[in-house]
């Protein structure tokens, strides 16, 4: 009997988390901070949109990045206070006040968790790829439009120090990676503008920062069926934008980084994150899409990056908030045109792509960034892309259904061969495809190669069979598959409404 001691150990080796690592905690440390300097002007400005204090914004942020890192189902994406955001609840807050505001973030996220309960994620399987290329492209045009107001009525000087850095995140990294070269950037840019005692633009002139910690607290609204009714159709809106932005968000940087996530989990974890903000008095948000480029490209990967984002901002305003309020703009319009042009898909307007793509999916793209750049809100593009692919592909798939005929040499009988999908757009002109008064009494039509997908399809096939019976002929069908059997047996009769 062998000895104990050399008797192999079955004990479980506990592995440390990857984030735990020196290299990962550095490189996700460090991307959090950069992500942190970048939200502050960002939050700020959608504060100012929604109508609502800076401070409120600032408190969004915050607890969107610390809820979501911990309950969100994609890693290292950054959500946050967002423009789409900003745009639906702006109305309710000029109206009604910011209890109002709060409440509506709350009863948001309530439903942002039922739609993730009842799995809404998985609609993103119906998004194309055209309208997805097109959002990515949309993005980097909005999040570089953002940036215009920024280098207009400003000191000369503004241009220059944008160009310097540029060219230092261009270049810096072919010389080291070891810190991330926007956060370079905006430090050099820093010393400069306060050194030399420059009078530009900072992130202390788009509003004060927070003293303190947001305190949690209830809606100050009446909880009456009344207010119900007013904010249901605000939350309703929250919801559904901050999902789709998340979702496609979220889909992206799993194409970014060859990694898959949970859309389910994101959706729920949306919404709690929603639910924690409004109780902590901030406006709401979902994944800001220009942050988590920067924290994506910088090579963040794990939820310590957007933890540490939203922990190092309510830092930076609270203990550094004298410092971070001389950060000038220029740094940071320098760090936000570079993700727009890292965002674009500059492959998929090069004249040799557009020659072989498809006119339909050149047509879905260009639907869905004019939309998108019309209306700022990404939601809306997404959809309406959505729908135009839906309409193409109809339109495609409809004139794939064939109808051929084959009479037999005694001319008692003829054989109709129906091929392709047979939908309500395909099965529309089926009806007209046979020749009623001049074919033999014996008609078959042979659905072998076909499918048939609606009850459209079973009305246009009795539309048929009335029109043959009419004139004292008989049809028979024959070659159905097992799942089109059941559905012309089910519906087959039903649908004229006679009995």
């Amino acid at each position: 009997m062998p000895s104990s001691a050399s008797t192999p150990s079955h004990r479980p080796t506990l592995r440390r988390p990857t984030w735990l690592t020196p290299v990962v905690a550095r490189t996700e440390i460090l991307s959090g901070l950069v992500v942190a300097l970048a939200l502050i002007p960002e939050a700020i400005s959608f504060s100012i949109i929604a109508g609502v204090d800076p401070s409120i914004g600032l408190f969004a942020s915050f607890t969107m990045a610390v809820v979501i890192a911990i309950v969100g189902g994609r890693p290292a994406m950054i959500s946050a206070a967002t423009g789409a955001i900003a745009l639906v609840v702006a109305p309710l807050a000029r109206e009604h006040g910011l209890g109002y505001l709060v409440a509506t973030v709350i009863l948001g996220g309530l439903i942002q968790i039922v739609l993730g309960a009842l799995g809404v994620a998985k609609l993103m399987r119906f998004v194309p790829r055209s309208v997805m290329v097109g959002f990515v492209n949309a993005l980097a045009i909005l999040i570089f439009m953002a940036q215009v107001p920024e280098l207009i009525d400003v000191p000369w000087i503004v241009y220059p120090l944008v160009g310097g850095a540029l060219a230092l995140m261009v270049f810096l990294p072919r010389l080291t990676r070891a810190i991330p070269a926007p956060l370079i950037s905006i430090v050099a840019l820093t010393a400069l503008t306060v050194g030399a005692h420059l009078a530009v633009p900072t992130v202390g002139d788009r509003g004060a920062l927070p003293s303190s910690l947001p305190v949690p607290g209830l809606p100050d609204v009446p909880f009456t069926l009344d207010t119900l009714t007013l904010l249901a159709p605000y939350a309703l809106g929250f919801a559904l934008v901050g999902l789709m932005e998340s979702l496609m968000t979220a889909k992206l940087v799993d194409d970014l980084t060859d990694t898959r996530s949970s859309k389910t989990r994101e959706s729920i974890g949306q919404g709690i994150a929603n639910i924690v903000t409004g109780f902590f008095g901030g406006m709401g948000g979902c994944a800001m899409i220009g942050q988590t480029m920067i924290n994506v490209k910088n090579g963040a990967r794990t939820r310590l990056s957007t933890f540490t984002a939203g922990v190092l901002l309510m830092v930076l305003c609270i203990v550094f908030g004298p410092l971070v309020s001389q950060i000038p703009m220029a740094a940071l319009v320098a760090v936000m045109i570079l993700v727009s042009f890292g965002t674009f898909d500059w492959h998929s307007v090069a004249p040799a792509t557009l020659r072989r793509m498809p006119v339909g999916e050149t047509t879905v793209m260009v639907v869905t960034v004019a939309i998108v750049v019309a209306t700022h809100n990404l939601a809306i593009g997404v959809v309406a892309g959505s729908l135009t692919g839906l309409v193409i592909f109809a339109r495609r798939v409809a004139h794939l259904a064939g109808v051929t005929a084959c009479l037999d040499p005694d001319g008692h009988q003829v054989v109709y061969a129906v091929t392709g999908e047979l939908f309500f757009a395909s099965s529309n002109d089926l009806v007209s495809r046979f020749d009623y008064a001049g074919d033999p009494g014996d008609v078959v039509i042979d659905l072998t190669g076909a499918h048939i997908w609606d009850a459209s399809s079973v009305a246009a096939l009795d539309a048929v069979e009335a029109k043959y019976a009419a004139r004292g002929k008989t049809v028979q069908i024959i070659g159905l598959n097992q799942p089109s059997a059941r559905m012309h047996a089910t519906l087959s009769g039903e649908l004229s409404g006679k009995n």
